[in-house]
Formats: structure tokens, C-alpha cells, sequence
């Protein structure tokens, strides 16, 4: 009689022995990194350097996936209904954790529940940027001369509805007493040829791919988002300088997975990302993009999430900020 009950005890013995093995092959076959918006934006370009690295560190693939759309929300709720095994990564930023939640409250995840916050990598600031044949401004209190003495409100591009563009462009028009019309785009990528041709004249947007134009003078950055000035741009102004001191938003970028992503999976995936970040094959890079490396590991990653998703979110909601 004993012996009929042994089978079934052992199957339940045996699972953790083979979910234990399985963790210490991780990977033995390819990894995607989503990523919330198209390729050639700051995020992208961040998941691509670490795609990069983890492909050489761990003797594995590593494949980026695009996944556009609704401020991010849709690749986050498609990462958070993954397996936890670790096969499915997240280029997680400020959209789709922090910004889009309050705008899409029927997104399905928790930013902070519904993952796995692995390795925060640092933050880059928005600019906002105008195209000098369209808009004379040549610093923010003229384009605030300038947009009060149009007809109607003009137009302002973002990267999406609930990006840091967004909510810099909504934070300003509400700290400037001034009139905007948002034009979301599906990522910067698509903004920056509208914004050269004039399409929309004003952008609100990570600062990056906008460097090398502002050295040419095809378009002209007049302020950043950040408290202080970033290197990469030091000739612009903080938000803080020019008498708005609360109109600070970041554009984060960190790697994380589903919830409950195994502890050994975990503890790799931080130590190689952190070796990354001081690589001189990733660091300058991120720092040509004006995305400065300031890793923070899981625990105290996790914390900052969930303070970002309580000041952000919570001012976005006290501020009435929508989607359209």
C-alpha cells in the first residue's frame, strides 16, 4: 500500500530540483529585451548596447523587440504576462512604469507588482527643441512671447501619449500660463523628420537623437528638464534656472522581467548589467546619448520605482494630464 503513495511523492519532491536545474542553465536558448517604442530612440538604443554585452557575457543570444504603443503600456502588459523563466526581458522606462498608468488606468499590470525590477541604468533629460525657420525663439521666456501671440495654440510633438516629452510639454504649458496642442508620435524616431521639415515647428522629447542637429543648427534646444544641467548640453538651461523649479521630469531606463523572476536569474542579470554600465564598451556610449550610468540594484531599484509611480504618478493625476 506504501508503495502505490511513493510516485506521487516524489513528483512534487523532484520539481524543485529540475526548476533549480533549469535556472542554472538560464540561457540555453535566445532572450528578448522589449522595448516600449521603435527603434532610434534613447531606449532602444540603450536595449541594443545591453543586447550587446549580454550576448557576449552569457554565450546566448540576446534579441531586441519593438513593441510601440499607448505610452508603452502595451509592451509592458506583454512582458508582464510572460513566463518568469527569464527568457522574456524589459527595457523598462519612466512611460510605461511611471507616466502612462495614469493615462491608461485600464492598462492590466501594476508598475510595481507585475515585475521584476532588476538593474536601474541611469536617466536622460527632455529637451524642448524648436526648429529656428518656424519659431524665432531663441530661449524659453521668447518662446513663451511667441506662443502667446499666435491665433490659435500651437502644435507640440512627443514620443507618445504618456511620455516624458508628454508630461514635460503638459507640466510646461500648465507652470507658463500658455496654450499647446499635443501631436503624440509612435516614438521619436517618426517626430524628429516632422520636426526638421517643419511638420510640427516644437518638441518636447529625450534629448538625444536632437544633439548632433543642435550642433548643425537645424534645431535649437532652449531648456532641459532636469535640475540641474546635462553635460552633453551644457549651454541649456535647467527648468529650475528659469524660475520653474517644479517642472522636472526624467526619462529612466532600467532592465526588469515579469514578477517573481528567480533569484538566481536575478542576481546574474544585475551583475552583468552592472558590469556593463562600467565597460568601456557601453558607458561612453550611453553617455554620448546623454543618459548618465547611476545603476541601482533590485531592492534599491524597486524602491525608486515605487517612489516615482507615487510623485510622478501622483502629480500627473493632481494636474488633470490625459492622454490626448
Amino acid at each position: 500500500m506504501r508503495r502505490r503513495h511513493l510516485p506521487l511523492l516524489a513528483a512534487p519532491l523532484c520539481l524543485p530540483f529540475a526548476q533549480a536545474k533549469a535556472q542554472a542553465a538560464w540561457p540555453s536558448r535566445p532572450v528578448r529585451i522589449v522595448v516600449s517604442f521603435p527603434p532610434g530612440g534613447s531606449s532602444d538604443i540603450t536595449a541594443r548596447l545591453l543586447a550587446e554585452h549580454y550576448s557576449a557575457a552569457f554565450n546566448q543570444r540576446f534579441v531586441v523587440d519593438n513593441r510601440p504603443g499607448a505610452g508603452g503600456t502595451l509592451s509592458a502588459l506583454h512582458v508582464a504576462q510572460q513566463p518568469a523563466d527569464g527568457y522574456t526581458l524589459f527595457l523598462s522606462n519612466t512611460a510605461p512604469i511611471t507616466t502612462s498608468p495614469p493615462l491608461y488606468p485600464q492598462a492590466g499590470y501594476d508598475p510595481v507588482r507585475s515585475f521584476t525590477h532588476i538593474t536601474y541604468i541611469g536617466a536622460a533629460p527632455a529637451a524642448i527643441v524648436v526648429n529656428p525657420r518656424f519659431i524665432p525663439a531663441t530661449d524659453v521666456p521668447s518662446l513663451i512671447t511667441w506662443i502667446r501671440a499666435q491665433r490659435t495654440p500651437p502644435s507640440f510633438g512627443s514620443s507618445g501619449a504618456g511620455s516624458v516629452g508628454h508630461i514635460y510639454g503638459e507640466m510646461f504649458q500648465r507652470a507658463a500660463n500658455v496654450e499647446l496642442t499635443h501631436v503624440p508620435y509612435r516614438g521619436s524616431a517618426p517626430l524628429l523628420p516632422d520636426l526638421l521639415n517643419g511638420q510640427v515647428p516644437l518638441a518636447f522629447d529625450t534629448m538625444p537623437q536632437y544633439l548632433e542637429h543642435f550642433a548643425a543648427g537645424r534645431l535649437r534646444g532652449l531648456a532641459v528638464s532636469a535640475a540641474e544641467r546635462n553635460p552633453m548640453a551644457p549651454s541649456l538651461p535647467a527648468m529650475p534656472e528659469l524660475g520653474f523649479p517644479t517642472v522636472i521630469v526624467l526619462n529612466w531606463v532600467g532592465i526588469s522581467g515579469p514578477a517573481n523572476l528567480p533569484a538566481p536569474i536575478v542576481e546574474r542579470l544585475n551583475a552583468e548589467t552592472q558590469a556593463a554600465l562600467r565597460s568601456e564598451q557601453v558607458r561612453p556610449r550611453l553617455l554620448d546619448h546623454a543618459i548618465a550610468p547611476t545603476p541601482l540594484a533590485p531592492a534599491e531599484f524597486t524602491a525608486f520605482v515605487q517612489r516615482d509611480v507615487a510623485q510622478v504618478g501622483g502629480m500627473i493625476r493632481a494636474l488633470g494630464i490625459t492622454a490626448g
